[in-house]
């Protein structure tokens, strides 16, 4: 595997968040000055609200991705609602500059689309329908949309996604898992903010748990999702007993 990341680490200076902001008050957040990341693919694992979407938003800002999503040259906004950590966010990058990139936010993709609805007009016809399985992103269901969205990069790359599961089925999860590892055998580096216990199981990867009120690596068996969804399987009838009776 190449192990050039694109990203090798960050930094963050508090000095240039304000004191009231609401970022002091996340907890695995707060006080955080460097991160690394150790692999070309790297997960954020944790319970909602505990931090994963916005320190990834807040190093796709700092990168230069547009805060909703879409490759560096998108450029849009529907809601301005982002916070001030990417201004307070800096990198040790490493020699390689990305061939492509994205970054991609399920809550927002559908504006994503629609943007790429208007770069059609731009590109010849044939090529724009190529790139994503013969036609438009609108004109697929919701989950073909998402997975057609990432087939259509190759490495060697950067990418940043938050919750790629949220409309793909395990099968389609799978054909994802396919291409985001070898990708990421490729070169490409991946920073994904996940609850998929489908996803989080591609061997070799980084998982940084934002749970306990710290950011820790944490094997795959010791995420939330895998224990959870163990439990459910394996013990169903007991689990559902239990937390149905009244």
């Amino acid at each position: 595997m190449l192990e050039n990341r694109f990203i090798r680490s960050l930094r963050i200076d508090w000095s240039k968040i304000p004191e009231h902001s609401y970022l002091r008050d996340i907890t695995a957040l707060d006080g955080l000055t460097k991160l690394a990341f150790s692999r070309n693919l790297t997960f954020f694992v944790g319970e909602n609200g505990t931090g994963k979407s916005t320190l990834l938003e807040g190093i796709a800002v700092a990168y230069g991705f547009n805060p909703e999503g879409g490759t560096l040259n998108y450029r849009f906004s529907t809601y301005d609602d982002v916070s001030e950590l990417g201004t307070a966010i800096s990198f040790s990058r490493g020699f390689r500059r990305p061939a492509s990139s994205y970054f991609f936010r399920a809550e927002s993709f559908f504006n994503v689309a629609s943007k790429a609805e208007d770069y059609r007009d731009v590109t010849p016809k044939e090529i724009y329908y190529a790139r994503y399985g013969g036609k438009s992103l609108h004109e697929q269901s919701h989950g073909e949309s998402f997975l057609s969205f990432f087939l259509s990069f190759e490495g060697p790359g950067l990418y940043l996604m938050d919750e790629p599961e949220a409309a793909l089925s395990p099968q389609r999860q799978l054909t994802l898992l396919i291409q985001i590892a070898r990708m990421a055998e490729q070169g490409s580096q991946f920073l994904i903010a996940s609850h998929s216990p489908i996803l989080l199981g591609i061997p070799g990867a980084q998982i940084l748990s934002f749970d306990e009120g710290r950011i820790r690596e944490c094997a795959y068996e010791e995420t939330e999702s895998y224990e959870i969804t163990e439990m459910f399987i394996n013990h169903r009838e007991a689990l559902l007993s239990r937390l149905l009776d009244n």
